[in-house]
């Protein structure tokens, strides 16, 4: 009757029990969907509405009903519904929306059809739910759900509404019995299960949209604990993650090339000024790309013509904003900071923009653009050592886990943070939803 639900910004997983008795934790990571590497235990956080009838995607399901009818595509098959040109609106990174205005807010997904941001959280729950109790057989309606230690950073009533509206979203989707619990002491709990002695261990979480930090002491004894409290020591976030970094690659390597930092004309003898730089921040941020193709701002930025000096960047603007090629763009930049994660080069292929037109990603670059990130993210981590009343040799641990620790860069930062832990790399998308698993056993099955 229960599972574990990790919803991520950029992946999710979800657990339920394993009828064997010896299986590890007594619970299993449902098979999301099949690929060409086989059977995936972690699903891209995306949906893409279809609003052509007579021109579906073969993996198209349909709509619940109701005021939110549309059918959609989930995971992988919306990112490759997008990618093949296929009619209707990509959303992406729905919990950045958590603990925002926006979430109850109507979006337009085509044809004046609107949907509810939350709406949009909604139906994706409803799918992981129903993939789980298609492969567990029986109904569920308890669930653990995972959460950043902050939704919002610095805000306590925000965060606590971010973890509200999710639980509503739960709610709706049939749990009745919801509990939370943070994503990195999820993360600890699954490290825990190979550990011989007790020791402390600093989580770094780090995914698609929060670096979440937890100091949890550890141990074979300790595991077999239901109440952890008093083992949880400190625990720390801060709202800077993979997107944030997917980000700054494009505002560095991509948006300059249709014209971010460039300047304008001279008027009557004063000196050129910079062009306005607010569509290009709006079309490196996932939940904001469509905000820029509504009718009044494409007109708006058509008429902005006279602010560049060089037409040829207006020209590539108006392409991208025409063409929806936003989300393209920032994919391209993900898959920069992929190619030069262990500290290589790769070259960013622009051609959908314009034939021919490339520009190079290296790691000194993709450092210089992230640096101020990355010192924010170190920080965070010392604060939260320090919180635990520990010194950075104290720590036996320091375990990885989260999508975005594929980054060297990152990586060697937080470990020259803490040299005298030794490193430890968890599965980066599932030791979550693992770790989540195990503790909803213990909650719901003691």
């Amino acid at each position: 009757m229960h599972c574990a639900i990790d919803f991520g910004t950029s992946n999710s997983a979800i657990a339920i029990p394993h009828p064997s008795a010896g299986a590890p934790a007594g619970m299993r990571l449902v098979p999301l969907e099949n690929g060409a590497q086989g059977e995936q235990l972690t699903m891209p956080t995306a949906v893409f509405y279809c609003t052509d009838a007579d021109d579906l995607p073969p993996t198209a399901l349909p709509g619940p009903g109701g005021d939110d009818t549309l059918p959609r595509c989930f995971g992988r098959a919306a990112v490759q519904a997008y990618i093949e040109g296929y009619e209707g609106r990509l959303m992406r990174s729905m919990k950045s929306v958590l603990g925002t205005a926006l979430v109850d807010q109507t979006t337009e997904v085509g044809h004046g059809f609107g949907v509810r941001y939350l709406d949009i959280v909604t139906g994706y729950l409803r799918h992981l739910r129903t993939l789980a109790e298609r492969a567990g057989g029986q109904p569920l309606s308890q669930v653990v759900l995972g959460r950043p230690v902050y939704f919002v950073d610095d805000e306590p009533e925000r965060d606590a509404a971010a973890q509200a509206s999710l639980e509503a979203a739960a709610r709706a989707v049939g749990f009745t019995d919801i509990a939370f619990q943070f994503e990195p002491i999820a993360a600890a709990f699954d490290f825990e299960q190979h550990c011989t002695q007790e020791e402390h261990v600093l989580v770094a979480d780090i995914g698609g949209g929060t670096s979440d930090f937890s100091v949890v002491r550890v141990g074979p004894e300790r595991a077999q604990r239901l109440e952890r409290r008093d083992d949880i020591l400190a625990n720390h976030g801060i709202h800077i993650a993979g997107t944030d970094f997917d980000r700054h690659l494009s505002l560095a390597r991509i948006m300059p090339m249709l014209g971010l930092g460039a300047f304008g004309p001279s008027v009557l003898g004063q000196p050129p000024r910079p062009v306005p730089s607010r569509v290009y921040f709006d079309l490196t941020t996932w939940h904001l790309i469509n905000t820029v193709y509504q009718p009044a701002r494409v007109a708006e930025l058509r008429n902005m013509v006279d602010f560049y000096g060089d037409p040829l960047h207006h020209r590539r603007l108006m392409k991208v904003v025409s063409e929806r090629l936003g989300h393209a763009l920032v994919g391209r930049a993900e898959a920069a900071k992929i190619a030069v994660a262990e500290g290589g080069a790769t070259d960013i292929d622009l051609g959908l923009i314009e034939a021919g037109l490339h520009n190079g990603l290296d790691a000194a670059q993709a450092e210089q653009a992230l640096g101020a990130d990355l010192e924010r993210i170190v920080a965070c981590a010392r604060d939260t050592v320090r919180q635990a009343g520990l010194k950075p040799e104290q720590l036996g641990a320091l375990y990885f886990t989260g999508g975005s620790t594929g980054l060297k860069l990152l990586t060697d930062a937080l470990q020259a943070a803490f040299p005298d832990a030794r490193a430890v790399r968890g599965d980066r998308l599932a030791s979550v939803a693992t770790g989540l698993g195990l503790y909803a056993k213990r909650l719901f099955a003691a």
